[in-house]
């Protein structure tokens, strides 16, 4: 069998990719550039301009501008929120052209991408309504003291983001930033920045002022643009979404500046299924839980924990759909799982798989599939009978691997889904009303879903426990993260005050 060629090109690729600063496409200052990969080929298809230190502080400079000097942070909330729903009009129209860049640039299969377009406009309306729709709070005590909260966005937030679903979760974090009325710096994945470049042109369109919304391409070590966003002194505010020993250098860099961190980091996520479970949803949601996003999703379902009883069917039909699930070049609509974004991940990916097969029982996949030799594809691969001290257990492989385990009772269950050092999602599947609350209560995560895939309300806070993560957004936790909460005390009779400084003088009237 032989796949097809890989002769798919999005509309309008540009060759090269600039940074966008104050409103203006740029190269870097030095000049530099970096090749992205097309993750089918592993070949380069385009070179982005690659920050560093100076391009930084021009980015910032921009920003710090259009927040002292420039209209927008003092706009009335429903000023801006009309700007963002053009935005969020104006990429439901990109929907085509946006799902074409991410698959061509991240491997995503394209019936998955089509959907982005979709919720980034969801996340910008979100806030758009939000931001109108809010009130803080108000107190008074009677006669004597009135009490109200004045909110005020913070300055430039500077936002990191991952290269899965880069898009997406890229408007995630540019939504209620700039909703709020701060600035913001953000440096996209160097893996997958094509989709980004689409940012510039649609907030133009919008009629976002310029220098509110800036843009560094690069990498994120020391000297380059990730490190410098972090470490300049005029951002407030770090927005990071990534890996978990990311997130803890930027923990220590942004220490010294006291600023504000919100970080979703990395996940090893159980999804538990008990003997009483309806185990054909469970299964669908379970295989769609690791092996959609290619695999590559931070709150993937990469560790199963099935009840002894049902242990067996489970694992029988599990690898059997497993292994139907279809690989294929991102481009074609039945694809279900596409190429891995970049070959650095796929060769950590295909060393976790290598190092299954000396913990566990391989029961589905385990390596590249015949018809494609090259590029980054990874069968849809199963590992039964995995120990809680396995790695496969207790490290985030982030592709298409899943661990399965077995327990017998509710309190074994319990012990093995908090395991690990992550704390990001759960999934647990049961028809017992009370075993489901009472697990869902005291499991280590800090989001639960009931006999559901992941489907999220984007009123509910997102963020993780332990390792993945500090700090929540969504709905309101976005709104407190991105902007200053200053309590204002207002005396409405007689001052109450104890007065000091008065014995000396009472004593001098007195022998007068």
């Amino acid at each position: 069998m032989t796949a097809q060629s890989n002769d798919f090109v999005p509309a309008n690729l540009p060759s090269s990719i600039q940074h966008y600063i104050g409103g203006q496409h740029v190269d870097s200052i030095d000049g530099d550039t970096f090749d992205v990969l097309n993750p089918v080929t592993n070949q380069p298809y385009l070179q982005a301009a690659s920050g560093k230190v100076a391009d930084i502080d021009a980015a910032v400079a921009a920003a710090k501008d259009a927040f002292e000097n420039g209209p927008w942070p003092t706009m009335l909330p429903r000023e801006r929120s009309r700007v963002l729903h053009k935005i969020a009009d104006i990429v439901e129209t990109r929907g085509q052209e946006l799902a074409e860049m991410e698959c061509y640039d991240t491997g995503l299969p394209i019936s998955q991408a089509l959907g982005q377009a979709r919720r980034a406009a969801e996340n910008f309306r979100f806030f758009a309504d939000l931001i109108v729709a809010q009130h803080d709070d108000a107190f008074k005590v009677p006669g004597r003291q009135a009490n109200y909260v004045n909110r005020k966005p913070i300055g430039v937030a500077g936002l990191i983001t991952p290269w899965n679903t880069p898009f997406m979760l890229e408007s995630w974090k540019l939504g209620p930033a700039i909703a709020t009325g701060n600035t913001v710096v953000l440096k996209p994945a160097e893996f997958t920045p094509l989709s980004a470049s689409l940012w510039p042109g649609i907030f133009e369109e919008a009629g976002l002022p310029a220098g509110v919304f800036n843009m560094v391409h690069g990498y994120g070590e020391e000297g380059f643009a990730g490190d410098s966003l972090v470490k300049h002194p005029d951002v407030p505010l770090i927005s990071f979404t990534g890996e978990s020993r990311t997130g803890q250098i930027i923990f220590g860099n942004a220490a010294p500046y006291l600023k504000g961190l919100s970080m979703e980091l990395g996940g090893k996520s159980p999804a538990v299924v008990f003997e009483d479970a309806d185990l054909d949803a469970a299964i669908d949601a379970t295989v769609f839980g690791v092996f959609s996003l290619n695999g590559e999703r931070c709150t993937a379902g990469s560790r199963i924990l099935v009840q002894r009883g049902i242990y067996d069917e489970f694992v029988e039909r599990y690898s059997a759909q497993a292994k139907r699930v279809k690989v294929g070049l991102p481009h074609e609509e039945s694809t279900e799982v596409g190429a891995l974004v970049h070959p650095e991940h796929f060769e950590k990916v295909m060393s976790y798989v290598e190092i299954g097969k000396s913990e566990a029982r391989l029961t589905a996949g385990g390596g590249r599939p015949e018809e494609f030799p090259e590029g980054n594809f990874i069968q849809p691969t199963v590992f039964a009978d995995v120990s809680p001290e396995a790695r496969i257990f207790q490290e985030e492989i982030f592709g298409p691997v899943v661990a399965i385990t077995p327990f017998d009772t509710d309190e074994e269950a319990l012990e093995l889904a908090n395991n690990t050092k992550y704390g990001l999602a759960a999934y647990i599947w049961t028809n017992d009303l009370k075993r489901s609350h009472n697990f869902a209560q005291n499991v280590e995560a800090g989001m639960v879903w009931l006999n559901s895939n992941n489907v999220r309300d984007l009123r509910t806070p997102f963020g993780g426990v332990k390792a993945s993560g500090l700090g929540h957004e969504g709905g309101y936790r976005s709104i407190d993260f991105y902007t200053d909460q200053q309590a204002v005390h207002i005396n409405l009779g007689e001052v109450h005050n104890p007065v000091f400084g008065r014995q000396e003088q009472a004593a001098e009237e007195l022998q007068a």
